[in-house]
């Protein structure tokens, strides 16, 4: 029973920090409006073309901005409170799903408007992504910021399960306006939030200057610092390639299933179940290491490779549950191993390289992976997915093995700091 009860308090202590609480609780409730509007807009795409490679393009569409921006968007959270960035973003993500929906229930809606929407709310993600990554750190500190990490991929892959579900009752019910009028409104929670946070107990780095070549100074740091570019080069390539489920799992649901609405629900479901155990287990460790983000890699890149071969809807299911373990363990892992090894007045800046691999990345991918799921087929492009993780996890191995493994810890995080404050100092 103490055993059980110590996991607890190790899984959760995250969330005893007030404004990380708050936090979580307003973020829940906002990406359980975006899993159901991320539905509901591919569903609409595909009602309004019926081409997988117009949904890609859709897709490319709304993470172009942060293709281009997204270093900036660090740029911009290293200089300025988060916290009031995170107001501004939000609010304007509100009003675009509110626009969104009202141009549904006018029966206005064409296909140039769901890009020039998806574009927008592209460039707000450019602005919000690094901002929220980085703020999460300020509520918890490097003490607990793996823990808080972990938990925020458990809170997103719930809302992953409710978004999707509520989508597939509503769709078919009310209509697709009413997933764009339900998110609109989870960002009224957010907004909340915000505005109850005890900023006293927030713990904010020091604010960058604005000096020429502060972009650049992030890339030559990040250039400079080994694991943390072998990391960003594994999350580029993965999410080119891999991270494409709101591309596949439409095209898989309708194409090769037969199930366009129950279908996407299902397998967009069980991906989230699954990312929320892997999530919790990833919440309950301490450490983590280059070793284990590799292994990791790997498994991911096989749990695809299943989907891929699964003869049935409801078996591909339950291999997407296998999927979405390792996709949070993955991302949980990588994140927060970078956020320790940063300086912390260089994080915002290789969050938002984060984020570019991550979500940048799709503007290429995903045109790629919808053409290939609409002329080679969805199993094929899943398979393109999956071996994309394990050469990742392949090019990894290869660049580190040389190098002596280093499981984080805070003695090793201080030394590293000090460290390259030094090769800083003689680089000037």
């Amino acid at each position: 029973m103490n055993q059980i009860k110590q996991y607890g308090r190790m899984t959760f202590s995250s969330l005893n920090i007030y404004n990380y609480r708050l936090y979580f609780i307003g973020q829940a409730i906002s990406t359980s409006g975006t899993w159901m509007q991320n539905v509901a807009q591919g569903l609409l795409i595909l009602q309004l073309t019926g081409s997988g490679t117009a949904l890609g393009l859709l897709i490319a569409v709304q993470f172009l901005p942060t293709l281009f921006l997204g270093s900036f968007g660090g740029v911009i959270a290293d200089r300025f409170s988060k916290r009031r960035i995170l107001f501004i973003t939000q609010t304007i993500a509100g009003v675009l799903a509110l626009l969104h929906a009202l141009l549904l229930v006018s029966g206005m809606i064409e296909v140039w408007m769901v890009y020039l929407l998806a574009l927008g709310l592209g460039l707000v993600t450019a602005f919000d992504n690094p901002t929220r990554q980085t703020f999460i750190f300020e509520m918890v500190g490097k003490d607990h910021i793996r823990n808080a990490v972990s938990l925020n991929a458990v809170m997103v892959n719930i809302a992953r399960v409710v978004g999707p579900s509520l989508a597939g009752i509503l769709v078919p019910t009310v209509g697709l306006a009413a997933c764009f009028f339900i998110n609109a409104l989870s960002f009224v929670a957010v907004l909340i939030v915000l505005i109850m946070m005890q900023t006293a107990k927030l713990m904010p780095a020091v604010r960058s200057t604005m000096i020429k070549g502060q972009f650049m100074k992030g890339i030559h740091y990040v250039k400079d610092t080994h694991s943390l570019r072998t990391v960003l080069l594994m999350m580029v390539l993965i999410g080119t390639f891999t991270y494409e489920f709101m591309v596949i799992l439409p095209l898989l649901a309708e194409f090769t299933f037969n199930n366009p609405v129950g279908g996407y629900a299902l397998l967009s479901s069980a991906m989230g179940f699954g990312a929320v155990i892997g999530g919790l287990i990833s919440a309950s460790r301490k450490k983590t290491s280059l070793n284990a983000i590799v292994t990791t890699a790997f498994l991911f890149g096989g749990a695809i490779f299943l989907v891929a071969l699964a003869p049935n809807l409801e078996l591909a299911a339950i291999a997407m549950v296998i999927v979405g373990m390792f996709s949070t363990t993955f991302i949980a892992q990588a994140n927060a191993y970078l956020q320790i090894k940063s300086l912390p007045e260089m994080r915002g800046r290789v969050m938002s390289l984060w984020t570019v691999a991550f979500l940048g990345t799709t503007p290429i991918g995903a045109p790629i992976i919808g053409w290939i799921g609409e002329n080679a087929g969805p199993r094929w492009a899943l398979g393109v997915g999956g071996l994309a993780a394990i050469v990742a996890g392949s090019l990894a191995y290869l660049l580190i093995k040389r190098d002596e493994e280093q499981v984080i810890t805070p003695e090793i995080e201080i030394a590293h700091e000090h460290a390259t404050s030094d090769r800083n100092i003689h680089m000037r």
